[in-house]
């Protein structure tokens, strides 16, 4: 299978569905009160991180945002709770996560005021864009997004992508005191999301080829 940003990159014949979204499905199911539940932890987790000026508060933030993350995505497709209100449940609740561990970073790491604002601003406006499209289409969420287009799911959502999109970032940070290593890491992450929203734009909203 041939895998590129620019071209879609799914041969005839290998085309693999999601099940049509179920609007009748129940909304407060497993993976959604785990999205809630690590939200609220990783949030005050953060804030206490912040009051206090604890930089191990703000990385277990992080964790409990990460590991939340993994485990809602996972439980929802081992129990076959997939619906798209969770999957914009779990976009938004990543950007209350994540905004917030980042500006503990931000806080308690001042020279990564470069690094960290050009990660905010992609996070919280080009990858929150991005993670979205997915409503244009018959799928459930972005974890089938290579049905549409693979090579913008290999640079985004294939777990790989997903660990490099954000975690990269935050260890670089934690890592080194030379925040323009960060900061050119940023820029790189925050270049594909803008070629991956011009590859996506120009999608047209349809029915899938190869649909049933």
């Amino acid at each position: 299978m041939t895998i590129s940003l620019f071209t879609r990159g799914v041969e005839p014949g290998t085309h693999r569905f999601a099940p049509a979204p179920n609007s009748d499905a129940p909304q407060l199911n497993v993976p959604n009160t785990i999205t809630l539940v690590r939200t609220v932890l990783a949030v005050a987790l953060a804030a206490a991180g912040l009051a206090h000026g604890n930089a191990w508060l703000v990385v277990a933030s992080y964790a409990c945002y990460w590991a939340g993350d993994v485990l809602d995505g996972l439980s929802a497709r081992l129990l076959h709770q997939e619906t798209r209100f969770g999957a914009v449940f779990d976009i938004v609740a990543d950007r209350a996560c994540f905004a917030l561990a980042a500006a503990g970073l931000l806080v308690l790491r001042p020279g990564s005021l470069l690094p960290c604002t050009i990660l905010l601003l992609q996070f919280l406006t080009l990858d929150t864009m991005l993670s979205l499209s997915f409503l244009r289409w018959p799928i459930l969420s972005p974890n089938y997004f290579g049905q549409v287009h693979n090579g913008v799911y290999r640079w985004n959502w294939w777990p790989p992508a997903k660990v490099l999109n954000t975690t990269s970032l935050v260890v670089a940070v934690l890592a080194t005191d030379l925040p323009w290593i960060a900061a050119a890491l940023a820029l790189v992450i925050t270049a594909i999301k803008v070629v991956s929203l011009v590859v996506v734009s120009r999608l047209p909203a349809a029915e899938l080829p190869g649909r049933p």
